[in-house]
């Protein structure tokens, strides 16, 4: 019979705990982004979390995690320009090289890398919210000034005082917009999800609005332009304003009035 000494064991245990810390990897960044630019975050595999802060940075954190591939073979960009700053994960290629750029252009894809990368990302006032990801949901509060969110599989959750767009796939979109004047259009779209927009009483917007299996459902009293329908309808609230649009195939409609 095959015997397993004490030691054996202790190097064993130490080799599996060295093997469970490899396989985790941080990165941390704050700096400087001026009122009414932007932090952008870039990933692929993982979510993005965001939250206001009262401090005049932005704070990032980042947690890599792998259980094949290794999590220091993936990095994370800063690009600061003009318009803020952009943070990616960049993920290694064997092919055209990835890029960390601002907006969506910019080649980011992954193959055979099992890396997720989660972003924390502390958001000062006056400085506008990007999150873009694909596997992973996008979560946002307390944001004081814009914010917009674009993912394929995970839910959107947001609360801004101005919101431009939320778009998935596979997930509901949760949005409260806390100012009542705000100027850009707001778009909200998915597929296999709900959603739900919260906003102040005093608002005043033109609303589309439209779902293939689900209902409508409004707070506010709607002045309707042509025909009024369960899963299709326009018209405005509050006299009317800035275009709010929202759209899914699989999923109802709810437009809330913020208490």
């Amino acid at each position: 019979m095959r015997r397993t000494s004490v030691m054996s064991v202790a190097v064993l245990t130490l080799a599996l705990a060295v093997s469970a810390t490899a396989a985790e990897e941080a990165f941390d960044w704050s700096g400087a982004v001026g009122t009414g630019k932007a932090v952008e975050i870039k990933g692929v595999n993982g979510g993005i979390e965001a939250t206001g802060t009262s401090g005049g940075e932005v704070v990032l954190h980042a947690v890599k995690k792998g259980k094949k591939s290794n999590p220091a073979d993936v990095k994370i960009e800063v690009v600061e320009h003009a318009g803020g700053v952009t943070i990616c994960a960049v993920y290694p290629s064997a092919g055209e090289p990835n890029e960390c750029t601002p907006g969506e252009g910019g080649h980011m894809k992954v193959k055979n890398n099992d890396v997720n990368v989660r972003f924390e990302v502390e958001v000062p006032a006056g400085v506008h919210f990007i999150g873009r990801t694909v596997n992973g949901g996008i979560s946002a509060s307390g944001i004081q000034a814009r914010a917009e969110a674009h993912t394929v599989n995970g839910g959107i959750k947001i609360e801004a005082a101005g919101l431009t767009s939320a778009e998935t796939v596979n997930g509901g979109i949760k949005a409260t917009v806390g100012a009542a004047d705000w100027s850009d259009p707001v778009t909200l779209k998915t597929v296999n999800g709900g959603i739900v927009v919260s906003l102040p009483g005093a608002t005043a917007a033109n609303v589309k609005a439209a779902t293939v299996n689900g209902d409508i459902e409004t707070d506010f009293p709607l002045t309707v332009k042509g025909k009024f329908g369960k899963r299709r309808i326009e018209g405005s609230i509050g006299g009317g304003g800035p275009l709010l649009q929202m759209e899914t195939v699989n999923g109802g409609i709810k437009l809330d009035k913020a208490s």
